[in-house]
C-alpha cells in the first residue's frame, strides 16, 4: 500500500473558541473527539497509554483490547517505531504534529494501518493523539490497483490484435483499400493493392477512391460506395482499372472507428473464365438460395465455397473466412466421425442422411443430417448438403429404413445412425416380435402371454398400449 504524503497542513481554527467553546465539560469533548477520530489515545509525558477510545467496536476488538497501561511503541509494528518516536518529539501545546501512518498487528499477520497526528495538553505535559482508520482507504488503493492492471493487460492485448491485424493486412494476397466514407479518399492501402493498381502505395492515399478506374467505370464505383454506405456488405461490382483497362470485381463493407465511417474494399482481378448457360446460372443462384447449407470441399476437406445458409450455420460472416479452412473445424463431434464419412465417400461415392453435428464459431452445436457425393472434373470435389436432423423414432429415426437384421446392414449403418438409436429401435423391435409371438401363441389371451413373457399384467398393458398391438377395452386401459 502507498503510505499518504505527511507534508504538515495549518488548520483553520475556530475564529474565538474562548467563547465559542467555553463550558465544553470533558465527558462531552470525549464523546466528540471519540466520534470524530478512528482511534484516539491519551498517553502520559513517556509515551504509555492512559485511556484509548474507538469510533467502531470493531476496530476495538481487533487491535485495542489490552492498550492501557502499554507504551505506544508497543503497540504498533517494528518499521512503524521511528514514526512514533518522531511524534512524541514534535509534539506541543501549540499545534498538531504531522500525520504519520504506522500499523498495528491484529493477530494472524493481518497489520491495521492507522493515521496519527498527536498534541500535548494539560499542565503534566499529557499527549492527545488521534487516528485515522485506512483500511477503506487501503481497499480503495488495492481495486485501484486491480483496475490499473487490468486497464494495461487489456491495452496490451489490444495492441498485440492490432499488430496481428496489420500484419495481415500487409501480407494478404488480396488487394484491400481502406476508403474514407464522407469524402472517398484512400486512406490505405495494402500492398497487394499497390501492386495490382501499379501505384506506391504513399501515391495511393492521396488519390479519390474512383479515379482507379475508366471514366465510364466510375458511375459503377460511386454507386457501390453509396451502395455500401447502407447496405451491410456489397458484393461482385464490376469496374475496368484506368491503369491497364483489365476488369476487377469490387467486394466492400462498412465500418466505424472513432465515431467516424470507413469501407474496406477488396478487389479481385477477373480471370479467364468459361462463359455458363442461363440454366446453370440460374441452377448457382438456386444453390445460394437454398434453406439447406451447401458446401464445396476439395479432396483435402478444404472448403471451396458455400452458399448463404451454411455461413449462417457456423455463424460466419463471408465465403472468404471459410474459404480454405478445413470441413472438420465445424462438422463432427470429437473422434472419428469425419473420417468415416469421407470413408464411406470414398468407398461408395455418395452417402445419405449421415447424423452428425455442426458446431459454429461461437461454440453452439446442432444436430444435423448429411447428404453429399463426390463430384467428378478435372480437381474432384466433394458436395455436402447439411439439414437439421429430425428424429421421430421408428423407421423415420433410421430415415425411412426398415431396422436392419442381418450384421451387414448392422455395419453398413454404422457411422450413418448413432449408436444409442439403432440400440434403442433394436430393443423396440425385438419386444414388439416377443409380444407378438406371446400373443400367437396363447390365441390372444393376454393373462397367459403376460405370464409367458415374465410380466405383470400392468406392464403388459402398458407394452401393448405402447407398440398399438391389439384393441385395449376401458377396463384394461384403466388396469
Amino acid at each position: 500500500m502507498i503510505e499518504l504524503a505527511n507534508t504538515p497542513s495549518a488548520p483553520v481554527r475556530f475564529s474565538a473558541p474562548d467563547h465559542t467553546l467555553r463550558g465544553i465539560d470533558p465527558e462531552t469533548a470525549s464523546l466528540l473527539i471519540a466520534s470524530a477520530a478512528d482511534v484516539a489515545l491519551v498517553l502520559d509525558g513517556q509515551g504509555v497509554i492512559i485511556d484509548r477510545a474507538f469510533s467502531e467496536p470493531g476496530l476495538a476488538k481487533a487491535v485495542g483490547q489490552d492498550w492501557i497501561g502499554r507504551r505506544w511503541l508497543d503497540i504498533i509494528t517494528a518499521d512503524g517505531r521511528p514514526k512514533i518516536e518522531e511524534l512524541l518529539r514534535e509534539a506541543t501545546h501549540r499545534s498538531p504534529t504531522r500525520w504519520r501512518q504506522v500499523n498495528h498487528p491484529a493477530g494472524e499477520g493481518v497489520e491495521i494501518p492507522v493515521r496519527y497526528n498527536a498534541m500535548r495538553f494539560g499542565p503534566d505535559g499529557r499527549i492527545l493523539a488521534v487516528g485515522r482508520d485506512l483500511r477503506p482507504l487501503a481497499a480503495v488503493q488495492q481495486r485501484l490497483a486491480e483496475a490499473q492492471q487490468g486497464i494495461e493487460r487489456e491495452y496490451t492485448r489490444i495492441r498485440n490484435a492490432e499488430k496481428r491485424y496489420r500484419l495481415l493486412f500487409q501480407l494478404a494476397g488480396e488487394a484491400v483499400l481502406i476508403v474514407d466514407s464522407a469524402n472517398e479518399q484512400i486512406m490505405e492501402a495494402n500492398p497487394a493493392a499497390a501492386a495490382l493498381l501499379g501505384v506506391e502505395p504513399k501515391r495511393l492515399q492521396r488519390q479519390t477512391f474512383s479515379e482507379l478506374f475508366l471514366d465510364h467505370s466510375r458511375p459503377a464505383a460511386r454507386s457501390f460506395l453509396a451502395a455500401a454506405r447502407v447496405a451491410p456488405r456489397v458484393d461482385n461490382v464490376h469496374v475496368l482499372l484506368e491503369r491497364d483497362q483489365s476488369g476487377v470485381l469490387l467486394t466492400g463493407s462498412l465500418y466505424r472507428q472513432e465515431g467516424a465511417a470507413h469501407l474496406i474494399v477488396l478487389l479481385s482481378r477477373l480471370g479467364e473464365v468459361s462463359p455458363i448457360s442461363t440454366q446453370e446460372a440460374t441452377l448457382l443462384r438456386f444453390a445460394e438460395a437454398m434453406p439447406e447449407a451447401l458446401v464445396l470441399t476439395d479432396s483435402d476437406r478444404r472448403i471451396l465455397t458455400a452458399n448463404a445458409a451454411f455461413l449462417d450455420l457456423v455463424q460466419m460472416t463471408t465465403v472468404q473466412q471459410v474459404h480454405g479452412e478445413p470441413i472438420d473445424r465445424w462438422i463432427g463431434r470429437p473422434g472419428v466421425e469425419i473420417d468415416v464419412l469421407f470413408a464411406n465417400l470414398r468407398a461408395h461415392g455418395r452417402v445419405s442422411n449421415f447424423s452428425t453435428v455442426v458446431r459454429s464459431e461461437f461454440g453452439a452445436s446442432e444436430d444435423v443430417e448429411i447428404a453429399a457425393s463426390v463430384v467428378d472434373g478435372q480437381t474432384p470435389s466433394i458436395g455436402l448438403a447439411i439439414r437439421a436432423a429430425r428424429w421421430r423414432g421408428g423407421r423415420e429415426a433410421l430415415g425411412g429404413r426398415e431396422l436392419p437384421r442381418t450384421v451387414e446392414q448392422f455395419t453398413h449403418l454404422v457411422g450413418r445412425v448413432p449408436m444409442k438409436n439403432l440400440v434403442r429401435e433394436t430393443t423396440d423391435l425385438i419386444e414388439r416380435l416377443c409380444i407378438q409371438a406371446a400373443l400367437e401363441l396363447t390365441r390372444d389371451n393376454r393373462a397367459s402371454a403376460a405370464e409367458m413373457l415374465g410380466l405383470s399384467r400392468q406392464a403388459f398393458y402398458s407394452k401393448l398400449r405402447r407398440f398399438g398391438l391389439g384393441d385395449l377395452g376401458e377396463t384394461e386401459h384403466t388396469s
